[in-house]
């Protein structure tokens, strides 16, 4: 998963990269600050319990709430590395945004600051497209994954609410490149054991609580 959107956002950015609204941002030692941060996106979800970010069916109005926090309990460790450290790195000021804001949508609808359009850092616009593309064409032990056609429909449907629209462009005109990282980097037959005994042990918990 981390090798998928790590390389789904290389992709995008250089495309992006491309267009003159674009180029003066997203400079070659962007791109490369973005492609080193992107791994570290969804940090925050080790503090959220597996029976939460595991389970197969509805979360409870509490579980989502607990779930939510996984944007603001990773950019708090974030803020802890940098007083560590006694100062701020450029690689960790984006990892701030990414983790914080990847969960924000372009219509304001997102968390955890309903933060629209071009308020959210440009990072975490592009973070959120390669995250759900990859939750919709990825298969979970609960789910079966979509097809890359059926993805690509559902993220041009939200063209203008999740997503930022210039960014749906340049992701239909490289959505081959897409495909290719999804197959290049597919999970394993190990990688879905891996799952089915996370998931086991979830349910465990769930049935202890």
């Amino acid at each position: 998963h981390i090798l998928r959107v790590q390389n789904y956002v290389l992709v995008l950015a250089k495309a992006l990269s491309k267009r003159p609204e674009f180029e003066t941002l997203l400079t070659p030692a962007y791109i490369e600050t973005l492609y080193r941060s992107a791994p570290l996106y969804d940090m925050g979800s080790v503090g959220v319990p597996d029976r939460i970010l595991l389970k197969p069916g509805r979360l409870t109005a509490d579980e989502i709430s607990i779930m939510r926090t996984h944007t603001t309990l990773g950019h708090a460790a974030i803020e802890r590395a940098e007083k560590t450290l006694g100062r701020a790195a450029p690689l960790l000021s984006m990892v701030k945004d990414v983790v914080l804001c990847h969960q924000e949508k372009w219509d304001g609808s997102g968390y955890p600051r309903a933060l629209a359009g071009t308020d959210i850092p440009l990072s975490a616009r592009i973070i959120a497209l390669a995250d759900v593309y990859d939750a919709l064409i990825t298969s979970k032990v609960y789910k079966s994954g979509v097809p890359h056609d059926k993805a690509v429909q559902i993220i041009f449907s939200e063209r203008g609410a999740h997503f930022d629209p210039d960014l749906v462009d340049a992701f239909i005109e490289i959505q081959d490149s897409f495909a290719e990282i999804a197959k290049r980097y597919a999970d394993t037959d190990a990688d879905m054991q891996h799952k089915i005994e996370y998931m086991a042990n979830a349910i465990a918990e769930i049935a202890t609580l």
